[in-house]
């Protein structure tokens, strides 16, 4: 559990509509900047629109106040993050939502669009999922090389957007993760566990052998919608439909175990190359949203094939050289050698390994083996 240590007290107001980009990327940059966001749309609630015409003399969307104080348009938030004309005046207008409750004069918003009493957003489950994923965005953007596979652990500590994201984290409590589709709840788990990991490390250190993993995946936890929820059972719980891990002796959740009803209906194999352990011999670390989901992961599948740290094809010897997780999760990918393979070959991008794996297996038997795991820490150090 994360204590809850800073608490926003005033608001930032966006009057919005559904699909706008200068919305979209206006809302984003908000988030990332770690402030809470009541978002109003002025379509759904347009007896709203002549009361703020009548403060700004705008029509146009979005608009954007912080307490009772109008910023403008996105543009005009974008030029104030760039702090192209007066340097400071983010900074105070960050520390009045901070600091100062929502006066009096703060432009209206809808009753059910309001925050709750301790000026942060409410349980909603895609809303908050989206405000973390935003900061979680914003860390990475800071503090992941370009490739995804490592992470600036020092800076990233000393981050306000980990401070907030910290601090956004113990409202996960209040998430009705039954509200969730599948596509919500994948995007939702697999950026809450890199994520949640990050975490871990960042407070406990970085698991050096088997024994301070199995206690690392097993302990590090999260408390979501009224339950806990560790990294195995996000990983095999949730996301592997209740199957059992790597030396586990059990599924994660019993019959009666209410995380069970949230837990996927199948396994979905595409989410071993989303999900980042903190090891060097992990995917990429990447956010995903739940719109185009399956899209997104298998892109990542693609890509980590393509990587020789990660599949290998040697013709001259008739073998397959795979990462250590199509070891550990066989059974996710049909269970036997043929049906792995074939499974590789389905979701490799079209490339010349891909031409090279097709003679292979058009010939007859291929050997599978297994590539050494790189367990060291995914640091920048």
């Amino acid at each position: 559990m994360v204590e809850d240590r800073t608490v926003m007290r005033g608001r930032v107001t966006v009057y919005s509509v559904p699909g706008c980009a200068h919305c979209i990327q206006a809302k984003a940059t908000l988030r990332a900047l770690g402030v809470p966001v009541c978002e109003v749309d002025v379509n759904k609630h347009r007896e709203l629109r002549a009361r703020l015409k009548e403060l700004t003399g705008l029509s146009a969307v979005p608009q954007i106040f912080f307490n009772n104080l109008f910023v403008g348009n996105n543009e005009d938030l974008q030029n104030l993050v760039r702090q192209e004309t007066d340097p400071e005046r983010l900074e105070r207008l960050v520390l009045s939502v901070r600091e100062d409750p929502v006066p009096l004069d703060a432009p209206p918003v809808p009753e059910e669009h309001s925050l709750d009493s301790d000026g942060e957003l409410d349980g909603a489950a895609c809303e908050l999922s989206e405000a973390l994923r935003n900061l979680i965005l914003q860390l990475y953007s800071d503090h992941l090389s370009e490739d995804g596979k490592r992470v600036d652990y020092k800076a990233m500590s000393r981050s306000p957007f980990f401070e907030r994201y910290c601090d956004l984290a113990v409202h996960l409590q209040r998430v009705d993760l039954l509200s969730l589709s599948r596509e919500e709840k994948l995007a939702f788990f697999i950026n809450i566990y890199n994520a949640l990991v990050i975490h871990g490390n960042l407070r406990l250190g970085f698991p050096k052998n088997i024994w301070q993993r199995y206690r690392f995946f097993n302990y590090v936890s999260y408390f979501i919608g009224g339950e806990v929820y560790t990294l195995q059972d996000i990983e095999n719980g949730v996301l592997r439909g209740n199957r059992k891990g790597v030396a586990q002796l059990l599924k994660p959740f019993s019959r009666n175990d209410p995380r069970l009803q949230v837990a996927l209906p199948d396994v979905e194999p595409l989410i071993h190359f989303a999900l980042n352990c903190g090891a060097k011999g992990c995917p990429p670390i990447k956010t995903y949203t739940s719109q185009d989901i399956d899209s997104q992961l298998r892109a990542a599948a693609e890509a980590f094939l393509e990587n020789d740290d990660s599949c290998v094809i040697d013709s001259a010897g008739r073998e397959v050289k795979l990462s250590q997780i199509f070891k550990w999760y066989k059974a996710d990918f049909g269970g036997s050698d043929e049906k792995l393979l074939n499974w590789v070959f389905e979701h490799m991008g079209a490339s010349q390994k891909k031409r090279t794996l097709q003679a292979l297996l058009s010939e007859g038997k291929v050997k599978v083996s297994y590539l050494p795991y790189d367990w060291s820490i995914n640091s920048t150090d």
